[in-house]
């Protein structure tokens, strides 16, 4: 089955102005700023990809009502897209790069990150320990034998004070006019 890739450019349709379809756009796709300057800077960028002709179908009809018009492209046999069968972990060839090194460009836009060096990172098996080496708990000396244990259903808020808080005297004070 033919796969296929969402190209834009940045071309809007005819009555809809520029401002009208960055609003559009930024809300179909919730992004804004820095990435609308990307989809709006006349490179071809893919929006989307590895989708099949009626999904194809519905993004081109969701951007067009946006205000916007994109491309419908095939997408080459070879694309990363498409299930690859996974190589056993072996130790590489002499002078071949080891696996997930490197990132192929898919159009000139991504050309710019072709020198990325992205590590192939396993998930390990369910089960799996993650810890090698566990260190031995050894116990601080505090001592903790003044402290106790409320008992079950006892009131843990503020101490009460004691109701015969002395009141002082002000005999020797006088109100004078």
């Amino acid at each position: 089955m033919p796969l296929f890739e969402i190209a834009f450019q940045g071309q809007v349709r005819s009555g809809v102005t520029q401002e009208q379809a960055r609003a559009r756009i930024g809300q179909l796709f919730q992004v804004g700023g820095e990435q609308l300057d990307v989809l709006f800077s006349g490179r071809r960028v893919v929006i989307k990809q590895g989708l099949d002709e009626s999904a194809a179908q519905k993004y081109r009809q969701a951007i067009e009502r946006a205000g916007a018009l994109c491309s419908i492209d095939p997408m080459a046999s070879d694309s990363p897209a498409e299930p690859v069968a996974e190589q056993p972990a072996s130790a590489p060839a002499a002078g071949a790069e080891p696996k997930g090194s490197r990132v192929e460009p898919r159009d000139a836009y991504m050309a710019a990150f072709s020198d990325v060096e992205a590590p192939d990172f396993d998930i390990a098996p369910v089960g799996s320990d993650m810890q090698h080496e566990y260190e031995t708990f050894t116990p601080l000396p505090i001592d903790l034998s003044a402290l106790s244990l409320a008992p079950p259903g006892a009131d843990l808020d503020e101490l009460k004070r004691s109701e015969g808080a002395p009141v002082p005297n002000t005999d020797h004070l006088k109100l004078e006019d």
